[in-house]
C-alpha cells in the first residue's frame, strides 16, 4: 500500500492542524492504522494508533485530550486532528499502516507496521 501524507505547516502555540494520510493499493481496511512523529535530534514514536474498523484507539500520555485519530474507510483516509498545538509538538509526522487479519487491534511499535507515508512536517511556533 502507498501511504501520502499532507496537512502540515506552521502554526502558533494553541492553534490546530489536521493531517490527512490517502492509501492506495491495497484494501485500505485491510490495515491498522498508526500515527507517528520524530521532532529534532529525537527517536521517532508513535503517538496514535487506530484499529482497523475505527472505532478502538489509542494515544500516547503527551497527546491526549489534544489529538484525535480517525479514518474515513471509503475514502481510503486517515486523519490526526491536532489541537492546542504545543511548542514540543513540533516534529516531521508519519502515517504508517499495519496488516492484520484482527478486526480489533492497534498496534504501538515500528516493527509492526509495514508501510510508511513519506512524512509532513509540523512547526509550532511560541
Amino acid at each position: 500500500v502507498q501511504l501520502q501524507a499532507c496537512g502540515g505547516g506552521l502554526v502558533q502555540v494553541g492553534g490546530s492542524l489536521r493531517l490527512s494520510c490517502a492509501a492506495s493499493g491495497r484494501t485500505f481496511s485491510d490495515f491498522a492504522m498508526g500515527w507517528f512523529r520524530q521532532g529534532p535530534g529525537e527517536e521517532r514514536e508513535i503517538i496514535a494508533a487506530i484499529n482497523r474498523g475505527g472505532g478502538i484507539t489509542y494515544y500516547q500520555d503527551s497527546v491526549k485530550g489534544r489529538f484525535t485519530i480517525s479514518r474515513d474507510n471509503a475514502k481510503n483516509t486517515v486523519y490526526l486532528q491536532m489541537s492546542s498545538l504545543k511548542a514540543e509538538d513540533t516534529a516531521v509526522y508519519y502515517c504508517a499502516a499495519a496488516p492484520t487479519a484482527y478486526v480489533r487491534k492497534y498496534y504501538r511499535t515500528e516493527r509492526e507496521y509495514d508501510y510508511w507515508g513519506q512524512g509532513t512536517q509540523v512547526t509550532v511556533s511560541s
